[in-house]
Order: structure tokens, then sequence, then C-alpha cells
């Protein structure tokens, strides 16, 4: 398969984990940001075809890099990452456009589920 992910997340072990995920299923062409300011650039950068952005990130969050991203590429697909009972931020990422999201810590399978269903 040749789509690109970003995978936008300050801890290298997530990134490290979500690429593993990915790469198991096929998906190699991954690029990775650090901070929310690096995910923009990366964006606009390679244009991806799916970003995985984690929301607690240094610099600026995942959610407001998402909203970054959506002003100008509205059909841009996003998926957010969030540690579990964050359910309040989710509701407002997918009222601001966000595909998706998966919770932390991951289950390879769900990861995989919500990948494919907003690739499809």
């Amino acid at each position: 398969m040749s789509k690109t992910i970003l995978i936008a997340d300050d801890a290298l072990f997530t990134r490290m984990m979500l690429r593993n995920i990915l790469a198991e299923n096929g998906y190699n062409a991954v690029v990775e940001a650090e901070t929310g300011t690096e995910a923009i650039w990366a964006y606009e950068r390679w244009k991806p075809d799916l970003v995985i952005m984690d929301i607690n990130m240094p610099e600026m969050d995942g959610m407001a890099a998402a909203k970054s991203i959506l002003v100008t590429h509205p059909q841009a697909n996003i998926i957010i990452c969030s540690a579990l009972g964050q359910k309040q931020l989710m509701m407002e990422a997918l009222e601001g456009g966000v595909k998706d999201f998966i919770t932390k810590p991951f289950q390879p399978n769900k990861v995989m589920e919500v990948v494919k269903k907003v690739l499809s």
C-alpha cells in the first residue's frame, strides 16, 4: 500500500509502537513529528493520506494542530489519540472535522480497524 501516514506524538515509544503496528499491516510510508508545530509542517511537506495525532504534545497540542491543518485542508484524514477518559475532547475533535480517534494504551486490532475505516 502506498499510503503515507504521519504519526505526531512527542513520545518516541508511542511513535515506534504505531509505526510497528502499521508496518505489520503493510503501511510502510510513515512520517513522524514530535510536536503539533512539526505535524503542521510535515503535513504541508508530505500531504499524507492519514494523520495519527496525539492530543498532548509540547509547543502546540494535537487539537490545535489538527484544527490548523483542517482550516487549510478540510479533506485531511486525521485520527486523534488520547488517553482513556478524554471523551469531551474527543467529541470536540469529531465536531471539528477529525475523522476518528483511538485510545491509549493501543490495541493493534483497534488501531488498524480505525485506520482502514478512515482510509477507505
